[in-house]
């Protein structure tokens, strides 16, 4: 026996859910995303074309010191102490990072030669 009912109405979506997920996924993404340009760090590649000349010029770098050819230096005074090695600050200056050196240190004592105008910096292992 079937019984005849009033037809149901269909209910509406509700969008006010949806709007609020919208509108955090945007919120998300606007502070999610980056604007600007990214900086970067201009090193030669080691075994490239560059020449050496004159004396040795090796900044290796360990954790808590700076050493210039074996000898212990401040990084404020490491641009002055190649100064004396150099015959112009395009000459080539190889960096050597020893083990569990923070990328942090590496990029303080770049950050300063560059700052200085040092622009044959070469990292090595």
């Amino acid at each position: 026996m079937k019984l005849r009912g009033e037809a149901r109405r269909g209910r509406a979506a509700a969008l006010t859910p949806m709007v609020d997920v919208v509108f955090l996924l945007l919120f998300f993404f606007m502070l999610a995303s980056r604007f600007g340009t990214d900086q970067g760090l201009t090193l030669a590649l080691v075994g490239g074309e560059t020449e050496w000349s004159g004396p040795p010029r090796l900044v290796e770098i360990s954790p808590g010191t700076v050493r210039l050819n074996g000898v212990a230096q401040d990084r404020a005074g490491l641009p002055e102490a190649l100064d004396a090695l150099m015959e112009t600050r395009a000459d080539p200056v190889v960096i050597l990072p020893r083990d569990g050196v923070p990328a942090g240190d590496l990029v303080s004592v770049i950050g300063v030669l560059q700052g200085a105008g040092f622009s044959g910096l070469v990292v090595t292992r």
